[in-house]
């Protein structure tokens, strides 16, 4: 039986909302996944969230490894709770110190390059790199046993997250990768309580794109996701080739985004839920999200702050599902940017 009901549909785009029932509670889509690195979020307490109206977390794999034990335990509230699965920061150690590039290039005329990895070695049997000084080791077979101790209520298959510099010829091969580990963590995966969501990947090639889609959408997950790197404004381009092929029926994730304008753009093609770090790292950066753009927070108090940003995300959120249920979604849409982007420019 299926955990993801769809509720309603845009008539004019593909947003649309429903409902995935989870251990800990029902979450509406669509919905603003706030991070909790450590199983908690900075700066707040287990109190403040409900203040918030916070209704997922993602927790990170990668940060728990070590001493991996019952996420909702440490969250200190109940709620549902996702894990990643720790491929994104073991590979970005390989190209992002190096390379000084994240997950989306900040200019679009960086060529392609053959990058160097540094301090990891990937094989198809897994990761080995380096942890505080310790060399370690990372599989499929490994992050889900990892996940499935920390307890999260959606898990994600461990895949190979590319640079967006990297060339077609290492996307092809590690897209390979990323699909042998995702049949490979379905195999080793044993908690029925645990969703369970496979990941596209193919960097910023459409070829590529499709062929996971395709191939991430054949496998018997319980949701989708989209993960790995964007140039610069290929993030709508890259869903709208992904979309078409990941079955209706299951929830659709957009990993590691959740700008404004980009949360947005994901509804409007049918993504369920999308994390990224933005409400909680700009709070302690001292920037105040508002519907008329960013401010600068001018009292300096992080815990305040975060309240502030991660409820304006999620009261977002809300009037998006709300304008959806209406069939309001594009006028709405249209409305709040012309606002947010004449008072942010």
């Amino acid at each position: 039986m299926s955990k993801f009901k769809i509720i309603s549909r845009d008539s004019t785009t593909k947003a649309r909302t429903g409902v995935l029932k989870t251990p800990h509670g029902n979450i509406q889509t669509p919905s603003y996944v706030i991070v909790a690195t450590h199983g908690s979020v900075k700066c707040l307490e287990p109190a403040d969230l409900a203040k918030t109206k916070t209704q997922v977390v993602i927790a990170n794999t990668y940060h728990l490894m070590d001493r991996p034990r019952n996420v909702h335990k440490i969250l200190g509230t109940k709620m549902p709770i996702m894990t990643d699965s720790g491929g994104f920061q073991v590979f970005s150690l390989g190209f992002g110190r190096k390379n000084k590039v994240g997950k989306i290039l900040k200019k679009s005329n960086i060529k392609y390059r053959k990058l160097k990895r540094r301090g990891i070695r990937i094989t198809n049997k897994g990761v080995y790199f380096s942890l505080e000084g310790k060399k370690r080791f990372l599989n499929p077979k490994i992050s889900m046993k990892i996940q499935e101790k920390l307890g999260a209520d959606m898990i994600f298959a461990f895949d190979e997250c590319t640079s967006p510099l990297d060339s077609f010829a290492y996307n092809k091969k590690a897209l390979e990768r990323t699909h042998l580990w995702a049949k490979q963590s379905l195999s080793t995966h044993k908690r029925k309580d645990q969703m369970l969501f496979g990941i596209v990947q193919g960097g910023r090639f459409k070829n590529l794109r499709i062929k996971s889609a395709k191939f991430i959408g054949s496998l018997p997950f319980d949701g989708l996701a989209i993960g790995g790197s964007f140039g610069k404004d290929e993030m709508l381009k890259t869903l709208k080739w992904v979309i078409p092929y990941l079955p209706e029926e299951k929830p659709r994730h957009l990993l590691g985004i959740g700008r404004v304008e980009d949360v947005f753009n994901a509804v409007e093609n049918g993504v369920d839920l999308f994390d990224c770090v933005i409400p909680t790292r700009e709070a302690r950066h001292g920037r105040l999200w508002t519907k008329n753009g960013p401010k600068k927070d001018r009292l300096g108090d992080k815990r305040l702050a975060t309240i502030h940003n991660v409820l304006f995300f999620n009261n977002l959120l809300s009037q998006i599902r709300e304008a959806i249920n209406k069939g309001e979604f594009t006028k709405f849409r249209k409305r709040f940017l012309a606002g947010f982007r004449h008072h942010a420019a």
